[in-house]
């Protein structure tokens, strides 16, 4: 199957980098170089892109995609938790902007194989980066089931997840556990009928967590925030795409902390704790797909882009 994907609020992530024509961008999620290749398309000879994600098939596709721009282009197969020391490894000190779109691409939830998706039946997997040797049927299979309920109600905030990790522990007692089909059956058995008719797909928060569990999605999050808010030159922006709230709130949070660090208490007069501002939030409000595009591609629906600007005087 060829990497396709729709590239979520494609003209409103590039255009909120507000990019310089011989700058130096990152895209921290390459995917298949949608975001990219609309960045680079604005660069004059004298600019520069760094692409980075760490599934084999988008690197791929992004590296055909982009080819045409040539030695302007680097692509790097790695995590966007690791891009401090990749930019280090590539002499890179500071950067005018970074856009990272967090979403799971169209081509890992459609390839069947690849075991994203409730809606196929294939080997539990999940894996975005395939080098890893744990995969999603390792955690449903050998996870305690306090350690089940912990990530599905912490990743996928199911109000069922007792419930659901004991039906889990439950049945691979009988047998392991080994694909998405078998998963989907057990967790819709553990929720009432009454309920699932009120709801979206009973499996959808389940497989959410799980696959946040597996790749590690949130672990690191607000630390490589916090790099990335250091490599951005001043003026600099730093764009991400979130899908659910669970990023959004970390995006959200890291964004506010940047702009007022102050640890002061509030009863006191002026700031003493010597925290300065590292720039301004660009979105007081999250931006969202357009009516047309939610229309267009159904899953664009949960998406947000918030934008963050360095200041042009923050302190080196």
């Amino acid at each position: 199957m060829d990497f396709v994907h729709r590239s979520v609020l494609l003209s409103e992530s590039v255009e909120g980098l507000n990019i310089k024509p011989d700058g130096v961008y990152v895209d921290g999620t390459l995917g298949g170089g949608g975001h990219a290749f609309e960045v680079c398309r604005r660069l004059t000879a004298g600019g520069r892109l760094i692409g980075i994600d760490r599934d084999a098939a988008a690197i791929e596709a992004a590296s055909e995609r982009l080819g045409s721009f040539g030695g302007q282009v680097t692509v790097v197969r790695g995590n966007y938790a690791q891009m401090k020391q990749i930019l280090a490894g590539l002499g890179i000190e500071q950067v005018d902007g970074i856009l990272l779109d967090l979403g799971v691409s169209s081509y890992q939830i459609d390839t069947v194989e690849r075991g994203f998706s409730y809606k196929y039946d294939a080997p539990l997997d999940m894996r975005m980066d395939q080098r890893q040797t744990t995969t999603a049927r390792d955690l449903v299979n050998h996870l305690s089931e306090a350690e089940l309920y912990r990530v599905i109600r912490d990743y996928g905030e199911d109000r069922f997840a007792k419930n659901i990790a004991r039906h889990i522990v439950s049945e691979r007692e009988k047998h392991e556990i080994q694909t998405t089909g078998q998963l989907t059956e057990v967790i819709c058995r553990a929720i009432p009928m009454k309920i699932q008719k009120k709801m979206g797909h009973p499996a959808k928060k389940t497989f959410q967590a799980i696959r946040i569990a597996l790749n590690s999605e949130l672990d690191g999050l607000k630390q490589a925030l916090d790099d990335m808010a250091e490599l951005l030159a001043p003026g600099g922006r730093l764009c991400i795409i979130t899908f659910h709230s669970l990023e959004d709130r970390i995006v959200k949070s890291m964004y506010r902390s940047f702009e007022d660090p102050c640890i002061c208490p509030k009863e006191f007069p002026v700031c003493v704790c010597g925290r300065v501002s590292k720039g301004r939030v660009v979105t007081r409000k999250p931006i969202v797909p357009s009516a047309a595009e939610q229309e267009e591609n159904s899953r664009s629906k949960s998406a947000k882009l918030r934008i963050f600007e360095k200041a042009f005087d923050t302190p080196v």
